[in-house]
């Protein structure tokens, strides 16, 4: 009988379901994947074969735990199928091996089980994703309206104290406007590169890096001036190109920028640096913040960090800047310059010559 058979061959099923998950392509199954959802389908199944029959609200109880699961180890929802496929085909192999003696009506039954059982955990697993993604979605567009709420709210405030005539746009208040507006540049910016990385939406052109890099300085430069820092760049770049997406890599470095100018000391300067090599281009982007405290570098491009009493911003622009570099096969490296600042350098792929 099936469920006896079953029964007697536990561990050596799930030892084959295993070796036929590993065979899958990354990301490789953990251990924890066939300790709770499929060893309890397995007990359910021999008690359902056996007549005592838990119900299928029971079966699908188990299947969505294992969904859940799944879904919480970062698995695809073919992988939550496969398992399932898997765990049929090692019980039906394991019994052809050892010539085990099972009916047909056995075997749909067998074939009925694992139907609900994976039904049920794709169904849990598409409800998990959805909630992450609708919580996950809903937190960010809400913190995304407050801050334009409170630049806009600035500006508004700004404008109106500037239009009764009672201060000059050349003032403080006038400062308070300008900050406001770029606030809001800056921040749509970002969004709409966020947008475009998330869509996968990219329009690469091959550019020089310093005619790149002469676009970005004209909003530095302004950008430097709001602040009473300086400005300083240097290129050494030998008219190398690189094959971009001029908006998605802009918002990356000026990013970089924004966060550079953010936490330089009062006074201080910012300098960018363009080099090349035969196969990479760098940008490097020099702050003056002092230093990074010990250990710090790690979080710096986690989503929402925020390192500095100045808590402006949604601590997204470096998890962006990452994601946009990334995007161009490239990498962002980080250098701590203790007592003195720190440097971003942008690493990108060098675009093959057209003369090769």
């Amino acid at each position: 009988m099936l469920d006896d058979f079953i029964r007697t061959n536990r561990n050596e099923v799930i030892a084959l379901t295993r070796s036929k998950v590993a065979e899958r392509s990354a990301p490789r199954p953990t251990q924890e994947e066939l300790t709770s959802g499929i060893p309890m389908f397995l007990d359910q199944l021999v008690e359902r074969l056996r007549g005592e029959s838990p119900s299928e609200r029971n079966m699908g109880a188990s299947a969505t735990a294992h969904g859940k699961e799944m879904m919480r180890q970062g698995f695809s929802v073919a992988q939550v199928v496969q398992d399932y496929g898997d765990v049929c085909q090692a019980v039906t192999e394991l019994a052809v091996t050892l010539d085990a003696p099972i009916t047909t009506s056995e075997f749909r039954t067998l074939n009925r089980c694992v139907d609900i059982a994976t039904a049920e955990a794709v169904t849990e697993y598409e409800h998990q994703r959805d909630r992450t993604i609708s919580d996950e979605g809903t937190e960010r567009l809400g913190i995304l309206a407050h801050e334009l709420r409170n630049q806009l709210n600035s500006a508004v405030m700004a404008f109106d104290i500037i239009k009764k005539g009672s201060v000059g746009v050349g003032g403080s208040v006038g400062a308070v406007l300008g900050r406001s507006l770029s606030g809001l540049r800056d921040t749509i910016d970002r969004t709409l590169a966020e947008v475009r990385l998330e869509s996968g939406i990219t329009k690469r052109e091959r550019v020089r890096i310093s005619d790149f890099i002469e676009e970005i300085e004209v909003i530095a430069a302004f950008e430097a001036n709001t602040k009473g820092l300086g400005l300083t760049v240097t290129r050494g770049d030998d008219g190398a190109e690189v094959e971009i997406d001029r908006h998605i890599l802009a918002s990356a470095v000026g990013n970089l920028l924004q966060n550079a100018f953010k936490f330089s000391h009062p006074d201080g300067s910012v300098t960018v640096k363009t080099r090349a090599t035969a196969s990479r281009v760098l940008i490097d982007i020099e702050d003056e913040c002092g230093g990074l405290p010990p250990g710090s570098i790690g979080g710096l491009f986690k989503p929402y960090e925020q390192r500095s009493v100045d808590r402006s911003g949604l601590g997204l622009g470096l998890a962006i800047s990452l994601r946009g570099v990334e995007a161009h096969g490239g990498d962002i490296h980080v250098q701590d310059l203790p007592g003195k600042g720190c440097v971003f350098t942008v690493d990108l792929p060098r675009a093959i010559s057209s003369k090769a």
